[in-house]
């Protein structure tokens, strides 16, 4: 017994190992992504760029199911955004509460007669309103058929070549769009997604649908979460999309070419993780087709989004995610270490299963290695020491890393306090937050097998004052 217990405490420390060297790759790719462009001279203004007679026009569609906290606040930072030429389209996917009622309120919105081309098939159209005070803004009231159909019914209504997928609780910064297209403008097309950050708006003060004082909420679970998501943008996606691997733009935020979606069939519907599947459904595409065509993130550009501080709440988002990942990977297995999709089969596909699924076993078999180890000796105490260690060299020191990416790029946090906070929270994560994280995300496997499908409720405060 205590043979085999060796075997698999060997096993899991080099996993965790190896997991951390991969993790110290992306971090070593996503820094000299930054310090290259750091040491750019060139820095053009936006009121320059948007002189630009080559951008492109833009949609942007909102899905939103009980919204009628953020909606507005929502589509009024849309309304200040830095763009030539824009429609904002907000679908109202069957909401239970006011989420139409406010649109219809705040923008004065009147019933139009509708007739548009069903690229994809969609639940039923109930109605479309259109502002008598800002034209280019519609609201779309139509049957409940989840986040991936709203999405969808927007595609079908919408006017131009390119639209931004934002979630109906979110703020833009005011440059955040162009930003956003410019690589697809400087590639003339061939940038065909891109993606921009999104960042925690919980403790920061919004006024007017704009963030004017950046600051960190009280609530440690909050702020595990923006540490999180400076490891998966800053470190992640950053260092993927260098290599044109990126399988993942986030659903709260990210740019489109309609031609190629609507080509690969748009959002899938039988999936809670539409996004990240919908952009492996595209990098199959283009590998199919041999196409030089990129997928890229942005780091700069930046989304306001508010996070759970509940940890029911924050348990179901992950449990989601988890499924949602584990639901592409399935569907796209075909892609899995097969050279006809180059490094996305090679690399990033290995990558997101390896260490990103199923990552959450092999640390949830460590922690009981490491229980076992101190308190019924199923292994020697030294072998569990290690074990210890180990994990917390996973964890916490990755994310402590993140935070200095942070630093080094965004800046978003200013003050000093703010980064000690951030650092002292990113050490303490091995020992209470990523337990939790693991046992959240098995639970994720699991309910891959159960499909049972929703938008995945989250009680809001708002978060515009």
């Amino acid at each position: 017994m205590h043979s085999f217990f060796f075997v698999l405490s060997t096993l899991i420390i080099g996993y965790l190992l190896f997991s951390s060297l991969s993790y110290l790759g992306l971090f070593a790719l996503a820094f000299r992504k930054v310090k290259n462009e750091n040491n750019l001279v060139h820095r053009e203004s936006t009121e320059i760029l948007l002189r630009n007679q080559n951008t492109y026009p833009v949609s942007i569609l909102v899905p939103a199911y009980n919204e009628e906290v953020g909606v507005v606040s929502t589509v009024r930072s849309l309304l200040a955004l830095e763009y030539p030429q824009k429609e904002v389209i907000v679908i109202d996917d069957g909401s239970k509460d006011m989420t139409s009622e406010q649109m219809i309120k705040e923008f004065k919105m009147t019933q139009i007669p509708f007739a548009f081309r069903t690229h994809i098939p969609t639940a039923e159209i109930e109605a479309i309103y259109q502002s008598t005070i800002f034209p280019y803004i519609r609201l779309i009231k139509k049957a409940n058929g989840g986040k991936a159909d709203a999405l969808n019914a927007g595609i079908n209504l919408s006017s131009f070549a390119y639209f931004c997928a934002i979630d109906g609780d979110s703020i833009l910064e005011n440059d955040g769009l162009y930003k956003t297209m410019k690589p697809i403008i400087e590639s003339d097309g061939q940038v065909i997604v891109t993606g921009g950050s999104v960042r925690i708006a919980n403790g920061s003060t919004i006024s007017r649908s704009k963030v004017e004082v950046i600051d960190l909420p009280r609530h440690p679970v909050v702020i595990m979460q923006i540490v999180e998501y400076f490891r998966a943008f800053l470190i992640g996606r950053l260092a993927l999309s260098q290599l044109n691997i990126l399988l993942i733009v986030s659903g709260a935020f990210g740019v489109f070419n309609k031609e190629r979606v609507i080509q690969a069939g748009g959002y899938n519907k039988n999936t809670v993780g539409e996004d990240m599947e919908l952009v492996v459904r595209l990098h199959r595409l283009l590998r199919e087709e041999k196409s030089k065509q990129r997928i890229e993130y942005v780091p700069d550009p930046v989304c306001w989004t508010e996070a759970p501080e509940s940890l029911e709440v924050l348990q179901s988002q992950r449990i989601r995610w988890q499924r949602g990942l584990f639901e592409t990977l399935w569907t796209h297995r075909k892609m899995m270490l097969n050279p006809k999709y180059g490094a996305v089969g090679m690399l990033s596909m290995p990558y997101f299963l390896f260490i990103e699924l199923l990552g959450a076993v092999f640390e949830f078999l460590g922690y009981f290695i490491i229980f076992g180890g101190f308190f019924f000796s199923l292994v020697d105490p030294t072998i569990a020491l290690i074990m210890f260690i180990v994990t917390i060299l996973y964890g916490s020191l990755i994310s402590a890393l993140a935070v200095l990416l942070e630093e080094l790029t965004l800046h978003k946090y200013p003050k000093v306090s703010h980064l000690m906070r951030l650092y002292f929270w990113a050490l303490t994560e091995a020992f209470w937050y990523r337990p939790l994280m693991v046992i959240w995300r098995i639970q994720g496997i699991f309910a891959a097998f159960r499909k049972t499908a929703h938008w995945g409720d989250m009680k809001r405060k708002g978060i515009s004052t």
